[in-house]
């Protein structure tokens, strides 16, 4: 109470000092003059009427953007801009808006779609961003479908004639001048439009009615949209550098015969539930799309073709997508042309993205793309990166020399097209090395886009160990050479992988496995690998000396556990697990015995089946073995001596049972199977 007292006591004496002032006079009886205005002190005073403005300062701008405007008019980039209606540029008038300036969509529920930008046909906008300084358009509840984005209408051709009506406000659009010109965009970021009016019209975040060739637009951001990032409706305007990140409808869609270009475009897809890439309907204007790069990590449609829509496009890099190409109405493939030759359904159009995603660090997104592809031959040390989904193209080959480093966590996608099953796997040549790094928590994966038995060709080591081959042998895929002197060879180490769907097959007598080792010597490292769904073996040992332990193998097709030519290795603590029908056995041995161990194998078989098969001369020391559910437990297939398969210190026996040992606990594999 005593502080307020004194406040007020200090505020009457600087009253009467004011007003003792006042009524002074100089030498000559004048007056002292009034305090002037500053405009620049971000203060009001003088005869400002608001801070910096009115009075003899320039007037305020009206940072409001709404209703019509009929004259040329620049914003101000130090100030921020509100859209909360609909704000139309009419015919004659220009909206310039320089680098930096931003608007923002603040607006009432339901209120969504009559919020937008409209330059009308015969008016300009000229958008003057920078990579330093983009213009941004957005919204204040930042939130998909906020609002309708910008809407350009344009005089240029369109399969909907003269002075068309647009689906959305009633926009007319449309007339005969091709070369038309609606300004230019640079710079610009739109994100949270393609606000819906009903389920089959909706706003985008650019929207083009017929806009002509004389307009230039380059460096666009469509970002987070609830529909389409752009959308042409016919016109013949160009556009070059468009970055789209997760538009929910289509990232580019176009209709009604657009016949322009778009260079450069870079689409991205991280989130479920979108529809396409590329949308295209109508009659075929025959556009044309240069450098398209589109990755999605969760699957979907990447071109989607209705009616007789078509296309050009040449440097297409697809990766992540479930479907390439999709002609929705049987339209003829020969509409779409790719890299110069028909569209092709069957093909991944997986290749080195021919955009390269840092031209558009100037969006500043938080969103990363987290995918690459491995393709070709690996000469020196590769380390991957966990945070980075990997799509595997064709073959990936760790050539002599060469290390591959894969750390906890990473997952590596076969994305292979119909016909390339035995070309796609990865393969560690003879004096290569793989390191995989997983753990437990975080086990490396290596599994297949299609996820279907047999997609892929797995992981295949060669190393430089004894095999009855001999040396510099030649395997039956990818003509591999294998098998040396060094039986203490070292291939690197495995830890905690899960190889998925693979075992391609060649032919009949000929296929790949989940993992195959070719000769691999005791100097490399394995365990912990989870073998699931293969179409051919969980492992095959071709040779060799490398020992292993901790083996998941689930329902994969043919042999779980497979060795031929002489390996000598120790297998420690297996867990096989039957629960389809049709495989051949739990274990598979030919050629001679090199007498090869298995230390703790548990088997079962919800499906009957054999357990245990020896060709030829084939055999094993077998110790602390457990079969479950298999019609057949031991089958000397060629007749060989049942001496040479030696299990719990003696001779194997064709009726067992083999169900007294102790079985391998199946939650050590928690981490491959989830429990």
């Amino acid at each position: 109470m005593k502080t307020k007292i004194f406040r007020l006591s200090i505020g009457l004496m600087a009253i009467t000092t004011l007003f003792l002032a006042s009524c002074s006079s100089d030498d000559d009886g004048g007056t002292d003059p009034e305090p002037e205005a500053t405009c620049t002190d971000g203060k009001m005073n003088g005869d400002e009427t608001g801070v910096d403005c009115g009075g003899s300062c320039t007037p305020c701008e009206d940072t409001n953007l709404t209703g019509s405007l009929s004259e040329d008019r620049t914003l101000d980039a130090s100030k921020s801009y509100t859209l909360t209606t609909t704000f139309s540029i009419e015919s004659g008038a220009t909206l310039t808006i320089p680098a930096g300036t931003k608007i923002i969509a603040n607006l009432e529920s339901g209120d969504e779609t009559s919020t937008y930008i409209v330059v009308q046909k015969g008016a300009k906008i000229d958008i003057q961003g920078t990579a330093a300084n983009p213009v941004e358009m957005t919204s204040a509840n930042e939130a998909a479908g906020d609002w309708g984005g910008l809407v350009i209408a344009g005089n240029a051709t369109t399969t909907e004639g003269t002075d068309a009506t647009a689906e959305v406000g009633q926009i007319i659009y449309g007339g005969t001048d091709d070369a038309d010109n609606s300004g230019s965009i640079s710079y610009l970021i739109i994100r949270y439009a393609g606000a819906q009016i009903n389920p089959d019209s909706q706003y985008n975040g650019l929207t083009l009615y017929a806009v002509g060739s004389g307009t230039t637009i380059d460096n666009v951001a469509m970002i987070d949209g609830k529909d389409d990032g752009v959308e042409f409706f016919g016109g013949t305007v160009s556009a070059s550098n468009f970055y789209l990140e997760n538009n929910e409808d289509d990232a580019v869609d176009w209709t009604e015969g657009w016949n322009g270009t778009l260079t450069n475009a870079y689409v991205l897809h991280t989130i479920d539930g979108f529809s396409t890439a590329v949308e295209a309907d109508g009659v075929n204007g025959n556009p044309t799309l240069a450098n398209f790069t589109a990755v999605s990590t969760t699957g979907g449609t990447a071109l989607q073709f209705k009616k007789t829509s078509g296309a050009t496009i040449t440097g297409l890099s697809l990766v992540g997508y479930n479907t390439t190409v999709e002609m929705k109405d049987a339209g003829p493939l020969a509409n779409v042309q790719i890299d110069g030759a028909d569209a092709d359904p069957a093909l991944s159009y997986i290749a080195t993205q021919t955009v390269d995603v840092s031209t558009f660090d100037w969006v500043n997104s938080s969103t990363n793309s987290n995918t690459s592809v491995l393709s070709g031959s690996l000469t020196s040390e590769l380390t991957l990166n966990s945070n980075v989904k990997y799509f595997l193209d064709q073959t990936f080959s760790v050539e002599s020399g060469a290390k591959l480093i894969i750390p906890a966590g990473t997952e590596i996608v076969a994305d292979v097209e119909s016909g390339d099953e035995t070309s796609t796997y990865i393969v560690v040549q003879k004096g290569g090395e793989i390191d995989v790094q997983g753990t437990a928590a975080s086990p490396v994966v290596m599994t297949s886009a299609n996820e279907t038995a047999g997609d892929w060709g797995g992981l295949v080591i060669a190393g430089n160990a004894t095999t009855t081959e001999g040396t510099d042998a030649t395997a039956e895929v990818g003509q591999i050479l294998y098998g040396g002197t060094d039986d203490a060879d070292n291939s690197g180490s495995i830890s905690y992988l899960i190889i998925r769907y693979a075992g391609a097959q060649i032919n009949p007598d000929s296929q790949y496995n989940g993992l195959t080792l070719y000769a691999v010597g005791a100097g490399t490292t394995i365990d912990n690998v989870a073998m699931i769904d293969g179409k051919d073996d969980g492992v095959e040992f071709f040779g060799g000396t490398v020992s292993a332990s901790n083996f998941y193998l689930e329902n994969n097709e043919d042999d779980a556990i497979d060795w031929t030519e002489g390996w000598s290795g120790t297998l420690t603590n297996a867990y096989v697990s039957h629960t389809n029908a049709g495989f051949s056995t739990a274990v598979e041995a030919d050629g001679i015995n090199n007498n090869p161990k298995l230390v703790n194998l548990t088997a079962v078989s919800t499906q009957a089946g054999t357990a245990l098969q020896f060709k030829k001369t084939s055999g094993a020391t077998i110790t602390n073995l457990y079969l479950e559910g298999y019609a057949t437990l031991v089958d000397m297939k060629d007749a060989g001596p049942l001496a040479n398969v030696q299990i719990d210190g003696a001779d194997a026996t064709v009726a067992g049972p083999y169900n007294t040992g102790t079985i391998v606990e199946i939650t050590m594999f928690d981490w491959a199977t989830g429990n």
